[in-house]
């Protein structure tokens, strides 16, 4: 399955949002284009999950422009929506439904309903075991809640894919999978903005690295060629003497 709009990315350009009377942030310009990961590091209090919640049109901008998949957020926030797929830190999902249940929802919700067998096929592509699509997510550990959000995220087909801190509380299995499917979207064309202070994840699978601070981009990384895609004590150096 591939994304249909290839034409569309994620353009933010001076950036400002003001929140109880504090700049959290102060003119931050990145961009993700089509088929690529970006990376945003950062530590408590950076600004991360606050810009994600700006280019979902949750959080209003004091200035700046913000283009997602053609569309500004502030204009128009239900189509922004309808062209992004979100994976929050802690998955919202039903408990007493069965993954499948879950994902035939939330698409019959989004007017994408899917025949089983394409679900079936996503679930597999996220490598959650199959005795489990019919349990309840009450007895799912987190890496398998992230595999459900995942599954449903390839089969909305959104061009965007939003993930705030994916890889936190889960197992190094489970991050590798995560770290898989994500690669997996790349190749579909799905643009990828990731917020994490996981720096080894980060190196594992973007493209590009930001380091936000302040509220702004303070540092920016592109992968090498080489199989050590990242200079990681480098990015270290520069996460610890952020906020400084």
């Amino acid at each position: 399955m591939t994304v249909e709009s290839a034409n569309s990315g994620i353009a933010i350009k001076d950036l400002v949002v003001q929140r109880g009377g504090r700049t959290v942030i102060d003119g931050l310009s990145l961009s993700v284009a089509p088929g690529e990961v970006y990376a945003l590091l950062g530590g408590n209090g950076a600004g991360k999950s606050t810009t994600l919640f700006a280019i979902l049109g949750l959080t209003p901008r004091g200035g700046g422009k913000i283009d997602i998949a053609n569309v500004d957020p502030a204009q128009n926030p239900n189509t922004v929506r309808e062209r992004v797929a979100y994976l929050p830190e802690t998955v919202a999902l039903y408990e007493h439904l069965s993954a499948m249940e879950n994902i035939r929802y939330f698409l019959n919700l989004a007017g994408q309903p899917r025949p089983r067998t394409e679900i079936e096929a996503a679930l597999n592509d996220v490598r959650l075991d199959p005795s489990a699509w019919s349990r309840k997510l009450g007895s799912y550990s987190k890496g398998m809640r992230q595999k459900t959000a995942i599954a449903l995220a390839i089969l909305r087909s959104a061009p965007i894919l939003l993930l705030d801190e994916p890889t936190s509380g889960l197992d190094p299995v489970a991050s590798s999978d995560l770290n898989g499917l994500v690669t997996v979207l790349r190749q579909r064309g799905v643009a990828t903005l990731m917020v994490t202070h996981d720096l080894f994840g980060a190196a594992a699978v973007a493209d590009r690295i930001g380091l936000l601070d302040k509220g702004r981009i303070r540092q920016e990384w592109r992968a090498g060629t080489s199989s050590e895609r990242f200079n990681v004590h480098e990015l270290h150096s520069a996460f610890a003497g952020a906020g400084t």
